[in-house]
C-alpha cells in the first residue's frame, strides 16, 4: 500500500471525490484551506524548512487551516473565500479557485464532508497574509493566531514536525497537512512515516 492510500482512510475520515460528495443531498459540507511558500533555503537553526506552511491556533486552543461551514445556498469556493476574509483578513487577489483544490474528506457515521484546498504564494506574500491577520474582525476571538508549520525535525529526531506531531488538532486537520505534505512533495513517505514513529502520538490516535 502507497502512503496516499495509507493516508487517504482513518478510522474516522475516509476520502471521496469532490463530484461524488455533491451529488449527495442532505449532507452538511465544511471546507478548509492550506497557504503555504515553497522554499530554497529557509535557515532553522542547524536545520532547513523546506515550505513555510500556515496553519491557525483557534480559540478552542487546537490547531487547525483557516475555513469553515459551507452557508445553505452557498458553493464550496464562495463558503471558503468568505471564510477567509473573515477569519485572517485575506486580501481578495489571494482568493482560492477549484484549481486549488487537493481532496475530499467524508466524516464516518455522520452526514458530513470536508474539503481541502492549497494555495502556493511567494515568501514575501505569505509574510504580508501574516501580518494582515492583525487587522482581522476575527483576530484574538476566533483565530488566536497563524502560525508555521515546523517542516524539518532536529538532530534529536523529535524536535521539529515529530513533536508537532504530538499537538491537540481540530477534526481532520491533521490527516489533511499529512496528505497536504505528501501532495504538495514537502515531505516524502518515509519522512513522516519516521515524523510519527519519533512522536509521542500517531495519526490514528487524534480527535
Amino acid at each position: 500500500m502507497d502512503h496516499l492510500s495509507m493516508i487517504k482512510s482513518e478510522n474516522n475520515y475516509t476520502q471521496i471525490s469532490f463530484q461524488e460528495s455533491l451529488e449527495d443531498k442532505g449532507f452538511l459540507h465544511a471546507v478548509h484551506c492550506c497557504i503555504y511558500s515553497l522554499m530554497k533555503s529557509e535557515s532553522a537553526g542547524n536545520n532547513v524548512s523546506r515550505a513555510l506552511v500556515q496553519m491557525i491556533l483557534r480559540s478552542d486552543g487546537r490547531f487547525g487551516f483557516p475555513g469553515g461551514k459551507v452557508d445553505e445556498g452557498e458553493d464550496v469556493l464562495t463558503a471558503l473565500n468568505r471564510e477567509l476574509v473573515e477569519e485572517i483578513n485575506l486580501n481578495s487577489k489571494y482568493f482560492f479557485t477549484q484549481a486549488n483544490y487537493l481532496f475530499t474528506h467524508r466524516v464516518v457515521g455522520k452526514s458530513m464532508y470536508l474539503h481541502f484546498y492549497a494555495k502556493e504564494v511567494l515568501p514575501e506574500d505569505l509574510l504580508k497574509i501574516e501580518k494582515d491577520i492583525l487587522n482581522g474582525y476575527a483576530y484574538g476571538q476566533e483565530i488566536l493566531g497563524l502560525f508555521r508549520v515546523p517542516t524539518y525535525t532536529e538532530e534529536d529526531n523529535y524536535k521539529g514536525f515529530p513533536a508537532f506531531l504530538s499537538n491537540n488538532f481540530a477534526a481532520n486537520s491533521k490527516l489533511q497537512l499529512l496528505n497536504f505534505l505528501l501532495h504538495a512533495k514537502i515531505l516524502c513517505g518515509e519522512e513522516i512515516d519516521k515524523a510519527i514513529s519519533s512522536s509521542k502520538d500517531t495519526y490514528f490516535n487524534f480527535i
